[in-house]
């Protein structure tokens, strides 16, 4: 298929209604950007879930869009919620994959000569790299808690406050889980991974605050210039994986016209019909790895706290680190957003793309109120970060929803070839930047060059009014898995 995009406006390309298509397809992007994706298939991907029955409005891909399986990442598509479908491509395999950020009451100055010693005591402390044991192991009885309670689950175990809570997306609960449909493979595989922070581009770090752009949502949000901060990037481990991997399958199967009463562009957008039992099951069942994601961040952020406290000799100093907020980015919520004038109730996918409301959106803290949504937007390991504000125009444009990350140009095969005789430690190192990884390739795999310019990709964003520039995150060091 050759994709035909038109400029609509500076930030914004359209990819007309062809074929089967029932919706165009809107890609976020500047005439620098689109052109990375031209030999990417991700474009290719927003036409083919532009196919999937019960699509509202558009197929849209986000600024940091790149080939995934099924739906690009970077992907978002809302299905209407009575004649919609659920795909477990439009999530992917890593539910509930999200990051939360710390704010802590240490400056640079503070932590000058310690940036070492804490991602020492970290890349000791944390379990991380593929297979990882967590530091919980649970029963199965413990298990099925975790998968309806999620965060709170945690917190009730005194790992967090419930103030971290009020600071979590959907207060790290997502209702209508039910263990009981799990597969034994998946109970087991989710026994002993509370806790870990798995393999790839998964992360913890250690930033600082080098630029503020609105003064007002970043004393809401409790950031100053010169602040130390903690992101941490995790999701539901092989917990999730196996869980998409067993409805995948399951929908594979039924993937023919036979099936689903018309005929799948991939088959790796295998679906079900929402209203029907398969559909009804991968939700909850999906819900089950999104409450397991909330409860591992969550135990990832107490022992980050306990950590830290302890290498910088403040155990008895409480508030030394807070929860900014929790975000998801890939996930499968039930909605409502006005189409073509109407409110429609749908199943948003974001899928490597997160939630962005706007202020004085009732799902916000309180404190929040005024300043919108935290947006956490990673760059890669050897670049800064960005805290953005959700807006209205992301209400309007992308049912509530923003950009997750940089985005890979490069597969991990590439970056390896790419990093080939060289020393990615090394030359963070030289810029300031302690790393520290599990796997022996994650560095040359996540190297910054295997990334978009995550300062372009933000002011797509900011100019789009998908989200608002609040602060500016420069990293000094980090853990990989």
């Amino acid at each position: 298929m050759n994709i035909h995009l038109e400029q609509i406006d500076p930030y914004r390309w359209l990819i007309p209604r062809t074929g089967n298509m029932r919706v165009p397809g809107i890609v976020f992007s500047s005439k620098d950007l689109i052109g990375t994706l031209a030999e990417d298939p991700c474009l290719i991907q927003v036409a083919n879930v532009a196919m999937l029955p019960g699509i509202l409005e558009a197929s849209l891909a986000m600024p940091d869009i790149h080939w995934g399986y099924g739906f690009p990442i970077g992907g978002v598509a809302a299905f209407d919620s009575d004649e919609g479908i659920v795909s477990p491509g439009g999530v992917g395999y890593d539910i509930n994959c999200g990051c939360r950020l710390l704010a802590t009451d240490f400056t640079v100055s503070d932590v000058a000569g310690a940036v070492q010693d804490m991602i020492n005591a970290l890349f000791a402390g944390i379990a991380a790299g593929v297979g990882s044991k967590g530091s919980i192991r649970l029963s199965k009885a413990e298990l099925a808690a975790v998968a309806v309670e999620g965060a709170a689950w945690a917190v009730k175990k005194g790992l967090g406050s419930p103030e971290d809570l009020e600071y979590t997306e959907d207060h790290g609960t997502m209702p209508g889980a039910d263990p009981s449909l799990l597969s034994d493979r998946a109970v087991k595989r989710g026994l002993d991974q509370l806790g870990s922070l798995g393999s790839g581009n998964h992360f913890i770090e250690v930033q600082a605050v080098d630029a503020l752009y609105d003064l007002d949502a970043a004393q809401a949000f409790g950031l100053w210039e010169g602040q130390v901060t903690i992101l941490i990037h995790s999701g539901s481990r092989g917990f999730g994986h196996q869980i998409c991997d067993d409805f995948l399958k399951e929908m594979t199967s039924r993937a023919g016209r036979s099936g689903l009463g018309f005929d799948l562009p991939d088959r790796q957008l295998a679906c079900a019909p929402v209203k029907s039992d398969q559909g009804r099951r991968y939700l909850s069942a999906m819900a089950c790895a999104a409450n397991y994601a909330w409860a591992n961040r969550q135990v990832l952020m107490h022992r980050t706290r306990e950590i830290l406290a302890a290498t910088l000799g403040v155990q008895n100093r409480p508030g030394s680190f807070k929860l900014i907020y929790d975000i998801s980015h890939n996930i499968a919520k039930k909605e409502t957003h006005k189409v073509n004038g109407r409110n429609r109730v749908s199943y948003v996918h974001r899928k490597g793309a997160t939630r962005s409301l706007p202020p004085g959106h009732p799902s916000l803290p309180s404190r929040y109120s005024g300043a919108g949504q935290p947006v956490l937007i990673p760059g890669d390991m050897g670049t800064e970060s960005y805290v953005m504000a959700g807006a209205q125009r992301a209400m309007d444009l992308s049912f509530g929803s923003c950009c997750h990350g940089a985005g890979r140009i490069l597969s991990r095969t590439q970056a390896v070839k790419r990093a080939r005789g060289r020393s990615i430690r090394s030359e963070l190192k030289l810029s300031g930047i302690v790393a520290r990884s599990h796997g022996k390739r994650t560095l040359e795999e996540e190297m910054p060059e295997a990334y978009k310019n995550i300062s372009q990709v933000v002011e797509i964003v900011h100019e789009t009014g998908l989200g608002r520039k609040v602060a500016r995150l420069r990293p000094l060091g980090v853990i990989k898995g």
